[in-house]
């Protein structure tokens, strides 16, 4: 039977989501912990990649047992072996096709900046010395909309077949001393987020206008884009699956 975890975790201490050699990730921890409540080899597949230092406020994951599993118990069992920084949320019994990356139809991404200098939120929010204009930041974010090849904001390695993205949303919004980017599309290319957020943060600082942002965008070549912004302040905050997915087949 194949199921759906819901997963939430803080980044900070982990080599990014995958398993990958001589490293410490998120997803080694978890098929671990699977592995060992289930006493069944369990290798995870997860809705996408977060780099090293990226948080996940929602991330869903599916694996296949071969017995029912009771969810409120299992996920109970999760937690009580999985680290302070993994929390397994909810547990659904669905479709033995169903598959966390390819049924995603919308993800939605978080970055967050500090104007205050924070001790407690080094690790999770970037801390930038200087108010931007969110105003221009807004303007060049919407740009994003009218585009499709984001090959500008894509890392040079990797297995990317094209760099077609559909954006639904980017937009910025302030509170305080507190900046709330929000981004949602069909999918991300590796690094994409930080890449545009970093090209955005060089709006609102003045040293791109917001008509070199969208040059930028045009001209599908990766030397056009800023620096990445640092991993902390990122999260991968919501996953979108079809309603019967998650609703029909639920334990």
């Amino acid at each position: 039977m194949r199921y759906f975890l819901e997963i939430a975790y803080d980044g900070t201490r982990y080599h990014g989501w995958q398993t990958q050699p001589n490293a410490h990730t998120v997803q080694e921890v978890l098929d671990d912990c699977l592995s060992k409540v289930l006493r069944y080899p369990i290798s995870s597949v997860g809705s996408g990649r977060t780099d090293t230092g990226v948080h996940a406020s929602q991330q869903f994951v599916h694996f296949d047992v071969p017995e029912p599993l009771e969810v409120k118990q299992a996920c109970y069992r999760f937690n009580r072996l999985l680290p302070p920084d993994i929390v397994a949320k909810q547990l659904y019994a669905v479709p033995d096709a169903a598959h966390a990356r390819f049924d995603a139809f919308a993800r939605t991404y978080h970055y967050r900046i500090t104007l205050a200098k924070d001790p407690f939120q080094r690790y999770h929010a970037y801390y930038l010395n200087c108010q931007p204009n969110v105003q221009h930041m807004n303007e060049a974010a919407a740009v994003l909309l009218r585009y499709h090849d984001f090959t500008t904001f894509s890392k040079v390695k990797g297995d990317t077949k094209h760099y077609n993205c559909n954006i639904y949303e980017a937009v910025w919004q302030q509170e305080g001393n507190e900046l709330l980017f929000t981004i949602r599309a069909n999918r991300f290319l590796r690094g994409m987020v930080r890449l545009v957020v970093g090209t955005l943060i060089d709006v609102g600082k003045g040293k791109r206008s917001i008509a070199e942002f969208e040059a930028a965008v045009a001209s599908q070549n990766r030397k056009n884009a800023s620096g990445a912004a640092p991993a902390e302040g990122l999260y991968l905050a919501k996953v979108e699956y079809p309603q019967q997915i998650l609703t029909s087949f639920q334990a």
